[in-house]
């Protein structure tokens, strides 16, 4: 998606081992034109999975599935890195490594909001390894839900996260796709 890439391209910063800093428009202040807009496109191109719901992870993937979820009529479901007291004994959760943080975080979802027979897409801001979007896959199967799609706005091509997640059998989607952070650099395949 031309707008997004563009976006990356003026103020994303490569701070090197393969972090993507794009702290001013997606993950800690979020655009919301921008974010509307790859709603939009994400929605366009999973119209026709028949999702239920969906699903992504707390809390950089809420913004991109809260708009892919409006333009598509459905509700998301985040999963939490922490247990509020408000959430029941029984819960589902795994866990997932966290390249940003550094060590192993919790994904957790009420049984109450995901359920047998649902039909999951899942959104999340990166694709990289693959590994929160696996977790988030596993958390659906435990819950008896069916994946139907899994989309991001960046994939970090380089960290195989697309080969990881083939064996799961569902379209994946990305709007802006990294090839390489070498030197400094970002580049896309555009």
């Amino acid at each position: 998606m031309k707008e997004l890439i563009e976006r990356i391209k003026r103020e994303g910063k490569n701070l090197g081992g393969g972090i993507l800093k794009v702290d001013g428009f997606i993950n800690h202040q979020v655009d919301p034109a921008l974010m509307d807009a790859c709603g939009q496109e994400l929605a366009r191109r999973f119209k026709g999975v028949g999702a239920t719901k969906v699903l992504t992870a707390e809390i950089s993937g809420i913004a991109p599935a809260l708009t892919t979820a409006l333009h598509l009529g459905l509700p998301v479901v985040y999963a939490r890195k922490h247990k509020p007291i408000t959430m029941p004994d029984q819960v589902f959760l795994t866990l997932s490594p966290s390249h940003t943080k550094g060590r192993m975080v919790e994904l957790i979802i009420s049984p109450e909001y995901l359920a047998g027979g649902e039909k999951v897409l899942i959104i999340d801001d990166f694709l990289a390894t693959g590994a929160t979007i696996l977790g988030l896959a596993r958390l659906a199967q435990t819950a008896g839900a069916v994946m139907v799609g899994v989309g991001a706005l960046v994939e970090k091509r380089f960290e195989g996260g697309r080969a990881a997640l083939a064996h799961l059998g569902v379209t994946i989607e990305t709007l802006a796709c990294i090839t390489s952070m070498d030197d400094d650099q970002i580049l896309f395949d555009e």
